[in-house]
């Protein structure tokens, strides 16, 4: 039995969620709207991939994405406890704003839920990881297609076989999110995305997935697989992914993470860089 508050799922999602507000995009969440991406939600505004673990291994965490910064660009550090994300989006509620997320347990993920509310502790300290959806206006704008939301798809994710640098406790491998971009235009992507360091900054790899140690593109770890255009290279960004990933390699106690590709939606432009 759903707890009292859990919100009812159904709640429509509306025809163009590119000209909500953030404020109306995670009102929308908390009633119930489950999109199946926020890709293209909010133009112009910053999304964060979450991840809210005990306080006993928040340094570990903290040092993990300082020493990741690629995948782990960090936007925001909460209080223990404190569900609310005071600088990139005050008035926010962590446990509830986003469409979805994901329950680990010791490195397995238990449940799939609307509302974390029933399940946040007093010692959880939430961080808020830029994502590359946050360029993808940018891209559009400089006449770069972006493959997975003309085609109402969940962007394609895959674990590689580059480790991440350790620290203390976690350590796993390199999640990619994967964009197919027709080949004369991979410079252009590269030069918009590295305008953006704070959302994963440019690729980490253009060509061959082989080189990541990706076996099928069509059968992504998360996310959708996405149709190819002739002519379309496929391009990989570093993902806010990769802490799930590491989850599941560390098997920590007890986290809470976004679903992959339901992101927190920030009141900062998609092209800040945090102080």
């Amino acid at each position: 039995m759903s707890p009292p508050d859990q919100p009812k799922p159904g709640q429509p999602v509306p025809d163009r969620p590119s000209i909500l507000t953030p404020a109306q995009a995670r009102a929308l969440f908390r009633a119930g709207a489950q999109p199946g991406t926020t890709a293209g939600w909010c133009e112009g505004y910053a999304q964060a991939n979450l991840l809210a673990v005990p306080r006993d291994i928040a340094f570990d965490a903290m040092l993990f994405c300082r020493r990741n910064p690629g995948p782990c660009p960090l936007l925001e550090v909460t209080d223990p406890g404190d569900a609310c994300p005071h600088e990139t989006a005050p008035g926010a509620d962590l446990r509830r704003d986003l469409p979805s997320y994901r329950i680990f347990q010791y490195g397995r993920p238990v449940a799939e839920v609307p509302d974390a509310t029933p399940y946040w502790r007093d010692d959880l300290v939430a961080f808020l990881i830029g994502c590359s959806f946050s360029f993808e206006t940018a891209l559009a704008a400089a006449g770069v297609p972006v493959r997975h939301v003309e085609q109402g798809r969940n962007v394609p994710m895959f674990v590689t076989d580059r480790p991440c640098v350790r620290a203390g406790r976690l350590a796993g491998p390199l999640v990619v999110s994967m964009r197919p971009i027709p080949g004369g235009l991979v410079d252009e992507a590269v030069a918009v995305s590295a305008r953006f360091p704070a959302m994963h900054g440019p690729p980490v790899h253009a060509g061959d997935p082989a080189e990541l140690g990706i076996v099928d593109l069509t059968k992504p770890d998360f996310g959708d697989p996405v149709e190819f255009a002739p002519g379309d290279v496929p391009v990989f960004w570093a993902c806010g992914v990769t802490p799930q990933a590491v989850l599941m390699a560390a098997r920590p106690e007890f986290a809470i993470t976004h679903s992959p590709g339901r992101m927190f939606v920030t009141d900062r432009p998609d092209g800040f860089t945090p102080g």
